[in-house]
């Protein structure tokens, strides 16, 4: 199935809706849930966050949360950096998490990214190889928190 999806703003219509997305609780550790992205959107401005609702027709199904052309700092990375992608339970294994990202890679291209920049907690279960799979590549560092960095290369797709 190619999923078809559109980012919507997060109003306060639809808030209610997307704060209840969750991933599979085994994946709680890997993912911050949406709310704990809104606060960590508001505590940290500097980061430039960049969110969106993710929805399938009129049903969300997802979350998306970017740095969108910040100056990278030590603590912040970029200038785009995928914070949050959280699909929710019930709706993952469909396709949602190529098709968002494929959306995201053509907006920052739009808005002249060259590079895709994520992070992951390691361990069974992580997403990992799902960013590998869509060409995302390790840069050989790690953050603060312990997580692998990953990059994908923007001027050849």
């Amino acid at each position: 199935m190619t999923a078809q999806i559109r980012l919507v703003e997060i109003t306060d219509a639809n808030r209610d809706a997307v704060i209840a997305l969750r991933v599979h609780p085994a994946q709680e550790k890997f993912v911050a849930s949406v709310e704990t992205s809104f606060r960590h959107a508001q505590a940290y401005p500097d980061a430039k966050p960049w969110f969106r609702a993710v929805y399938d027709g009129d049903t969300p199904v997802a979350f998306v949360m970017l740095s969108w052309n910040l100056v990278p700092r030590p603590e912040w990375r970029g200038p785009y950096f995928l914070w949050r992608l959280l699909v929710d339970a019930r709706f993952q294994g469909r396709g949602y998490g190529t098709a968002i990202l494929d959306e995201v890679v053509r907006l920052i291209r739009a808005d002249g990214a060259t590079e895709l920049i994520t992070s992951y907690m390691p361990g069974e279960g992580c997403p990992e190889p799902f960013y590998r799979a869509y060409g995302f590549e390790p840069t050989g560092e790690i953050d603060a928190e312990g997580e692998p960095i990953l990059a994908l290369d923007l001027t050849g797709r």
